[in-house]
């Protein structure tokens, strides 16, 4: 099973430990030696989903939406972005140098085409700027790859 991630950056630190619960729950579903987990590994939902792949046995495949991704990525999340970039099966790059909401909808098409079920820790409002969670769930229905929408009751985004 391959599996991909999409979700909102900048929850806080109660609404986290409810999605890494959530994402827990869902992932428990799988069989582990046969889970890839597919991310973009940004802050937030799309590396706690590869840590809980990672941790629960599976594997993870990494996509790069531009060269210049990582520097756009806060400061304090460089380490768990290099060491689950370290442990990638596999890294997939869009070839696009600068870190734009194009070429993050870019690396959000690549992950979609490479998987066959989409998790999306998505509040339901439309996306906040091109290339938000929304467009990446509109993208995958309209391209036929199921989503399943993780927000836990309660939990709120600023």
């Amino acid at each position: 099973m391959r599996l991909g991630i999409t979700g909102h950056r900048g929850l806080s630190a109660q609404v986290e430990r409810m999605v890494r619960d959530t994402l827990d729950k869902e992932l428990e579903q799988y069989d582990a030696a046969e889970l890839c987990g597919v991310s973009c590994i940004a802050d937030g939902p799309d590396a706690w989903f590869a840590e809980a792949v990672l941790d629960g046995g599976g594997r993870i495949e990494v996509v790069v939406p531009a060269e210049q991704y990582r520097e756009g990525l806060p400061h304090s999340h460089h380490a768990t972005y290099d060491k689950l970039l370290a442990r990638a099966a596999e890294v997939h790059h869009t070839g696009m140098r600068e870190s734009t909401s194009q070429a993050h909808m870019a690396g959000s098409e690549v992950l979609v085409g490479l998987v066959d079920r989409l998790i999306a820790v998505w509040d339901g409002q439309p996306a906040r700027g091109y290339g938000g969670t929304a467009d990446v769930v509109t993208y995958a229905r309209r391209t036929g790859v199921p989503v399943d929408v993780v927000w836990p009751e309660g939990a709120t985004r600023d």
